[in-house]
């Protein structure tokens, strides 16, 4: 594929490439990457620290890669919990290890995960919340539903915006100044403050994919006005086109013309608009849940997770916690480089000039 081959000639949109393909492997692996599951919990292990991994023994040997368990204390000097190591037992990390059970994909029952430790240890990665649930196994099943309400949003937003953008600019007229006046009551619509009312009515006793479906449905309902008022505007010019004429004169149906004639013209904006459409939907599920108002504990997603860390001792001491919001900040990033990438592509005249 020309477009592919493209982007690996390209550092910054080979990078973003990369690195969305590496996030989307990983939160589809996440029962197999992940040590523990969404809900395991050791509250003894409350904001414990990540678990330093060991290669070389006490003697200065290199050894296999082993970790500690961590012993909670009460500080009275400093008036804080703090954590120490207990060198007192080894745990080694052994790689596919038996753990908590899960279904590979959905489909296959199995118990075996990525990596682990000896019976009786546990190790964190990324430390742990303020529940002694694991942040990097969080992280990975959060990123299931930060990194996909983009993609099943634009499911929504573009089918309506591409067929009610093609049925106003193709028939213009009263129906056009209709249609796009109603387009552009949605659009005036302040779509965050919207969000936060719509998201604060829901029934509190609403499961989080119930939740995580609404905020999809939320999302979508508000973004196809733009969407499709652009469509208007090309289907506009397109319809004038000879070619569209000839479909007219052999007794084509307005529909047939439409769907098969004039929206295929408008593929190179829809690619570009979907590409630069998902993170503002990464945006908005991260910044409902952050408030509290998207998805709910204990399920996860980037932007409740992150809520933890907005606590200024949380920042101080204990900065595993702000680890979401580097990952929103990379998958964004990835999706805009990514996006400018296939714009300039897919410009006819950016072409030319490369």
């Amino acid at each position: 594929m020309e477009l592919l081959r493209k982007i690996m000639k390209d550092k910054f949109a080979k990078s973003a490439f990369i690195v969305l393909c590496f996030l989307y492997l990983v939160i589809l692996f996440a029962d197999f990457i992940a040590p523990y599951s969404n809900y395991y919990a050791n509250r003894e292990m409350a904001y414990a620290p990540p678990s330093r991994v060991y290669t070389i023994d006490e003697n200065g040997h290199f050894s296999r890669p082993y970790t500690y368990n961590y012993i909670r204390k009460f500080e009275p000097a400093l008036m804080q919990t703090v954590f120490e190591e207990d060198r007192s037992q080894k745990y080694y990390i052994k790689p596919f290890a038996r753990g908590e059970k899960y279904k590979f994909l959905g489909l296959i029952p199995t118990s075996r995960h990525l990596f682990g430790v000896n019976n009786g240890g546990e190790i964190h990665l990324l430390g742990t919340d303020i529940n002694g649930r694991d942040v990097f196994s969080r992280l990975l099943f959060g990123g299931r539903i930060s990194m996909t309400v983009g993609f099943l949003s634009l499911l929504i937003v573009f089918p309506i915006g591409l067929l009610y953008g093609g049925l106003s600019g193709y028939f213009g007229g009263i129906v056009d100044t209709l249609m796009m006046r109603f387009a552009e009551a949605t659009m005036a619509i302040p779509s965050f403050y919207l969000l936060i009312i719509l998201a604060a009515i829901l029934p509190s006793g609403m499961t989080s994919v119930q939740r995580f479906s609404l905020i999809i449905v939320i999302l979508a309902l508000i973004g196809w006005a733009g969407f499709a008022r652009v469509v208007r505007g090309m289907v506009l010019s397109i319809k004038k086109e000879e070619f569209v004429l000839a479909e007219k004169t052999l007794g084509a149906s307005n529909l047939r013309i439409i769907l098969k004639h004039i929206l295929p013209q408008t593929t190179s904006y829809v690619i570009i608009a979907m590409t630069l459409s998902v993170p503002s939907y990464i945006l908005a599920e991260s910044g409902l849940s952050f408030l509290g108002l998207g998805i709910q504990q204990p399920d996860a997603s980037w932007g409740n997770m992150l809520k933890e860390a907005q606590e200024f001792t949380n920042i101080l001491y204990r900065p595993w916690l702000l680890t979401p919001g580097v990952l929103i900040f990379l998958a964004v990033l990835s999706f805009n480089l990514l996006g400018d990438f296939i714009r300039d592509y897919l410009d006819p005249k950016g072409r030319s000039r490369g």
